[in-house]
């Protein structure tokens, strides 16, 4: 039986039922992290085994009755309580696939949790699953010195260094916050990162204020003028810290106190018994890019981060993509990457007619 939850109290109480969660699927972050136009629904998959739980975005899609669902900024897909053994995938894919029909929604794309159980082999059959690259992370259970040992050598030099002038603490005011927005922004700038990553104060002020996990920002101070020089803001969950944003003032870019302040974390969460920090990955899944190789001095310890693309209804899809592109004479439909295709950016590819 599919149930769709929407109210705060049954979205905390269903994940309440789940051993390891994070902070990617709250009922919090589903909310204020969402664009206009997109409905935050938790699908809830019941069985006398157990439940299992999806959370979406739904989307209508404009000039039709029809709508499609992808997964919040971060990671996400579906999280269950129910033994793999007992679990009945091919039931549980019908049931899926005959809501999604019925609800009219003909696509649906979720980014994947690394560290989630049984996600592949939950989904495997119902669409594709892809691998974008890895992700970066740290065993908190190993003792202090032994994740230290993982570092590579620059990277202890860097934090030599950085600890002889700089001084990381909690950020508890707010304008600690604001110099950390700013940061965050200007960083997001000289990235020409696109629009989507420019989240606004409200956004900032939301993720700080959600009683759903445990967020934590921590700041960088010159200790010579004590200006905020770099901040990042982690978010605690169940056995998990996630490495979620940073900034950093681009007058410090040498010194980069960012691995300082990731160095910080690493040793407070240790101490209070969190099993994983998640740095993440490279820009766009890349394991080559400078990003990828700044998280990957911190550790070797990597997992495949992975992308669930789903075609409930491939006539309506393919429609749809037909009459996006219809201006465009000269472009392969088949060779569009981007999912759903018919939400792609026309003006990156031909000119129009």
């Amino acid at each position: 039986m599919i149930e769709i939850l929407k109210d705060k109290i049954d979205w905390v109480g269903a994940l309440n039922t789940i051993n390891h969660t994070d902070f990617y699927f709250s009922y919090d972050y589903h909310h204020f992290s969402k664009n206009q136009g997109e409905e935050p629904i938790l699908i809830k998959y019941s069985t006398k085994e157990g439940v299992l739980l999806l959370p979406l975005l739904l989307r209508k899609i404009e000039g039709t009755v029809f709508k499609d669902a992808i997964s919040v900024y971060g990671y996400a897909g579906v999280l269950t309580n129910i033994p793999l053994e007992n679990f009945d995938r091919d039931m549980f894919q019908k049931t899926l696939h005959n809501f999604f029909k019925d609800n009219q929604i003909i696509s649906v794309f979720s980014r994947l949790h690394p560290f989630m159980e049984y996600q592949d082999e939950i989904l495997e059959g119902l669409g594709s699953i892809s691998d974008q690259g890895m992700v970066v992370y740290l065993e908190l259970s190993l003792p202090i010195d032994v994740q230290r040992a993982g570092f590579n050598r620059r990277l202890k030099t860097y934090l030599n260094k950085a600890r002889k002038v700089c001084t990381v603490s909690m950020g508890t005011t707010e304008e600690e916050l604001d110099a950390f927005i700013h940061l965050y922004h200007e960083n997001m700038k000289r990235v020409e990162a696109t629009e989507s990553y420019y989240f606004d104060k409200p956004y900032f002020d939301a993720l700080m204020a959600s009683k759903d996990y445990e967020p934590c920002l921590m700041v960088c101070r010159d200790n010579e003028t004590q200006q905020i020089i770099a901040g990042a803001i982690f978010v605690k969950k169940d056995n998990m810290v996630q490495y979620h944003l940073s900034g950093l003032h681009e007058d410090f870019f040498e010194l980069n106190p960012i691995k300082l302040i990731i160095d910080e974390m690493r040793l407070m969460v240790s101490e209070e018994g969190y099993e994983f920090m998640n740095l993440g990955g490279g820009r766009g899944g890349s394991n080559e890019d400078s990003l990828f190789r700044f998280k990957s001095g911190f550790s070797k310890a990597f997992k495949k981060f992975k992308l669930w693309k789903y075609i409930v209804d491939e006539e309506a899809y393919q429609i749809l993509i037909e009459e996006h592109f219809s201006k465009y004479d000269d472009i392969n439909l088949n060779e569009i990457s981007y999912f759903p295709a018919y939400r792609a950016d026309v003006t990156e590819f031909s000119e129009a007619k």
